[in-house]
């Protein structure tokens, strides 16, 4: 790994060496947190997890012939080189900048309240019709995901596209520090973590600290229809290319969901990272609110997919997605934008965002014999969770709607829940199966709106297991979502 050597290592994470002097000039080939990938000329970094101490395994790597050990433990008799810090999490993220500016490769940084990993998929196949790219896999996105993944970069690499979430502030701001993004691209600003984050303006805030490292000469790419992100009309003297469903933004008109009243609030939150807003008024994105990066013509072709028209200050062009939901085209649109600052044609970006291929869990279509199933589970929150439904009704025959609780919404979850359960009702959809204690609100928000929906309620999934093959048929369509921690990837296995 370029320039990472024992002695630059120890430099840059502030740690204390112990081990052969004869070493401290040899790169490492690889880092890695499982001892059981660890090999020989590597770096195993021994982080304490939940329920497994990776300090327990230092001797077993030593004797698969790993180079060197970082930890925090005092150790008296190491069996080989070993470095220790007093914070593994803070060690990594410091090699991983230094990996990273020794590369000196571009970095695409991707963050929003929803659509992170759908959005860094589409870009990341818009980029590889031009270059070797490397993408951030799974959840690997938060301050230890992101150095791992950074590690997993390689002199052929030529061009990075890393995810980046968070729940707390200040957590973007050492993201940022680690990958100074040459493009920022933020999703949209909604209702998540509002436990810890308390409104959408914190939200706003809190994301907006991938500003904080943006490079002198980088982009900004904003969704020009969130009322929020619409009201930022300059990054560090960078104007940003705003994407969006029309020639002109809803929101930026005055009639997205923040409205004027919201205006000052949203202001306040983007010049407190030193961002330009719009002086109290709407309509702070491009000249005359217009997003530069638009789309029409949007056809639904039911869960095989979304076809639009893309227009761009270099022409327009049609593209087919192959993953259903009009999110997605708000994802081709992002793609479309990162592609042109890139230096691709528009050929190649029509040919990457049709290219694309669904991630399990994440709007993953799976078909058995007996059923159509969407699996969504991997996450969920109020904007996500109304998206994934409005696909399911494009569906054919009986569509059934399987949904969890979500989390880290603070103290408007009831109310969340229920206005998401308001929304399902007024929706095409013939069952709803709803499973958590706050998915009570959201069945409750049903049966208020539509009494006719079949609705069943279940209190955990324990629960549900014995009644799932009842309350589904054959030839159904079902849509599985909710928050992580409800271990909803059990109803897909139990429905495949």
């Amino acid at each position: 790994m370029k320039g990472l050597t024992l002695e630059r290592i120890t430099q840059v994470c502030g740690g204390t060496y112990t081990g052969r002097k004869e070493d401290l000039g040899r790169e490492i080939t690889m880092i890695t947190t499982d001892s059981r990938k660890a090999e020989a000329g590597g770096l195993f970094a021994a982080i304490r997890g939940e329920r497994v101490d990776g300090h327990d395994f230092i001797p077993a790597v030593f004797a698969q012939g790993t180079l060197v050990v970082l930890g925090e433990r005092e150790l008296s008799d190491a069996a080989g080189n070993y470095i220790r810090v007093p914070s593994m999490v803070e060690a990594l993220g410091a090699i991983a900048e230094c990996y990273l500016e020794q590369l000196q490769i571009p970095v695409v940084g991707i963050t929003g309240s929803v659509g992170k990993t759908s959005t860094k998929e589409m870009i990341a196949a818009v980029l590889a019709r031009k270059y070797r790219v490397l993408k951030t896999d799974g959840n690997f996105n938060n301050a230890l995901g992101l150095p791992l993944t950074i590690f997993r970069l390689r002199e052929e690499h030529e061009i990075a596209v890393l995810e980046m979430g968070i729940n707390h502030f200040g957590e973007m701001h050492a993201l940022a520090k680690i990958a100074k993004p040459d493009i920022c691209v933020i999703t949209n600003i909604g209702d998540c973590h509002l436990e810890f984050l308390g409104d959408r303006d914190g939200v706003l805030r809190a994301k907006s600290e991938i500003f904080d490292f943006l490079r002198p000469d980088g982009h900004v790419i904003l969704n020009g229809d969130d009322d929020k992100l619409a009201r930022i009309s300059e990054v560090k003297g960078i104007r940003p290319v705003f994407f969006g469903l029309g020639g002109t933004s809803e929101a930026a008109a005055g009639r997205g969901t923040g409205g004027e009243s919201k205006a000052a609030g949203a202001d306040a939150a983007v010049k407190e990272r030193g961002i330009a807003g719009s002086n109290g008024l709407a309509g702070g994105n491009a000249p005359g609110g217009r997003n530069e990066i638009c789309a029409d013509h949007i056809e639904r072709r039911g869960l095989d997919g979304i076809s639009c028209r893309i227009h761009t200050e270099e022409g327009a062009f049609t593209a087919r997605i192959p993953i259903p939901g009009l999110h997605m085209v708000m994802n081709a649109l992002a793609g479309t934008a990162v592609g042109l600052q890139c230096g691709l044609t528009l050929e190649q970006i029509r040919e990457g965002i049709e290219s694309l291929q669904p991630l399990d869990g994440r709007f993953h279509i799976i078909r058995t014999k007996d059923y159509t199933i969407i699996d969504d589970c991997y996450n969920a929150n109020p904007m996500s969770m109304k998206g994934s439904l409005g696909v399911l009704q494009d569906a054919l025959g009986r569509k059934v709607a399987i949904l969890g609780d979500m989390g880290e919404l603070g103290p408007d979850e009831a109310r969340l829940h229920r206005e998401v359960g308001e929304y399902a009702g007024g929706l095409a959809v013939d069952s709803c199966i709803c499973v958590g204690t706050l998915c009570r609100h959201l069945a409750d928000g049903i049966a208020a709106v539509n009494p006719e929906m079949q609705l069943h309620y279940f209190e955990n999934l324990e629960e549900l297991s014995g009644k799932l093959p009842e309350l589904v048929r054959g030839g159904d369509t079902i849509l599985v979502k909710a928050s992580h921690f409800m271990h909803f990837e059990r109803v897909v296995d139990a429905l495949t």
